[in-house]
Formats: structure tokens, C-alpha cells, sequence
């Protein structure tokens, strides 16, 4: 088990990269289940466990995962997410050094749902959504660049397609520009940094997940 935080209301876990956050037409394991799981064993339930699911991660990408244990906290938390409450953010291995070493980035965003992929489009194409995101450039390599990355907007996809944009190809992102796959399918991106005001404690709530251990995170 991943958990970072945990009470009567609310588990904060550190996905790994590969993991689904929730069932999809795969079949595969999810978060959602294996947690489910956990808190029927931990509890001793003989009925079924209520977890729901706040924020969202792409499979391939990694860190802080909110669940809710109860109805209420998951639509105040929902209502947070909608009202951008909760800060979120990331860490980025790019494979090019940004022009600028910090920028906000502001674009137009449409999912093509076949292809299960976002573009950049131009505002006044039908149901594109805007996109706005903060970054900070904290280190460079000769081949890679790590950036902190602060979320306004919630839109799929979002940092994988507004870093592409700029052609900081996030490492082992194919389906977004990177030149080639990490040995375990994962991208180099992570959810580092959540917080938010606890939606019945009302306790601040500020949680850190620890990055994958693997090479090009230690070395970044």
C-alpha cells in the first residue's frame, strides 16, 4: 500500500506509474478496487466498501491520487475541484530545455475521444476548452529539463499536450512527441503536491508524494 494520508474521511495515495485510477475496457486492476479491497479487509465489511474517486491520473503517470470513503466528502471535494480549491502540482522530465525558465502557458484544448487524445486548437473551435498552467524550470541536464508545474485548469491531457506545444516532450510520452518509451511505460510525469482545506475538518491539508525510483528521477 501507497498511502499518504488516510482518515475517516478521505485516502491520499501515491499511484504508481501503469496503475488505472479506475476500471476501464482493459479489465485490468484498479486503484479504486485494490483500495476498496483494502479498506473491506481493513474494516472487516462483509458489504460492499464506497470509494470514490476525486482527481484523476493518466495510467503511464504517477503520484498523489485523492479517494473518498464517504459521499459526502467526495461531492465537496468535487465541488472544490470545480471551483479550484485544491492546488495541484507536478514534476516534469522534458526532453528540450524550455526557452523561458518560467511561464504561464495558455492555450485551447479539444479531446478527440477516438484517438484519446487532446490538441491545441484555436478558441473559437466548437467545444474546445481553455487550458492555463504555471511552470518552473528547477533543473537541467544536457538531454533533460525538470519542471515544476502548477495546474489552473483541470482539462485532459493538459500538460502532456501544452508542454508538447512548446516541444518540451515529456521523456517516454510517445503519444505526445517524445523520441522514445521508458522500459516500463511510464512518462516522467508526477503528481508531486496536493492541497486544499479538508472538506469537514476543515484542517489544512498539504500532502508531498515521493517520485518513482528510477534513474532519471534521482538524477533530476
Amino acid at each position: 500500500m501507497d498511502i499518504l494520508f488516510e482518515d475517516n474521511h478521505l485516502l491520499i495515495i501515491n499511484k504508481r506509474p501503469g496503475e488505472l485510477s479506475q476500471l476501464d475496457k482493459t479489465g485490468d486492476n484498479s486503484v479504486l478496487e485494490k483500495y476498496k479491497l483494502y479498506l473491506k479487509k481493513k474494516h472487516n465489511k462483509k458489504g460492499n466498501v464506497f470509494l470514490g474517486l476525486v482527481n484523476r491520473l493518466d495510467r503511464p503517470t504517477s503520484g498523489a491520487l485523492i479517494l473518498a470513503k464517504t459521499s459526502k466528502a467526495l461531492s465537496r471535494m468535487n465541488k472544490m475541484l470545480v471551483e479550484r480549491k485544491i492546488l495541484k502540482k507536478y514534476l516534469a522530465v522534458v526532453e528540450k530545455k524550455p526557452t523561458k525558465k518560467k511561464n504561464t502557458l495558455i492555450n485551447f484544448l479539444k479531446k478527440n475521444q477516438k484517438q484519446n487524445k487532446s490538441y491545441i486548437v484555436d478558441q473559437t473551435t466548437k467545444d474546445s476548452k481553455k487550458a492555463i498552467l504555471h511552470y518552473t524550470t528547477l533543473k537541467e541536464l544536457d538531454n533533460y529539463s525538470l519542471l515544476e508545474i502548477r495546474l489552473e485548469t483541470g482539462r485532459h491531457h493538459q500538460i502532456r499536450a501544452q508542454l508538447s506545444n512548446i516541444g518540451c516532450f515529456i521523456k517516454g510520452d510517445l503519444k505526445y512527441g517524445s523520441k522514445r518509451s521508458n522500459p516500463d511505460k511510464s512518462i516522467c510525469l508526477h503528481a508531486h503536491e496536493i492541497s486544499f482545506t479538508h472538506p469537514v475538518t476543515k484542517n489544512e491539508i498539504k500532502i508531498k508524494a515521493n517520485t518513482p525510483l528510477n534513474n532519471i528521477w534521482k538524477c533530476l
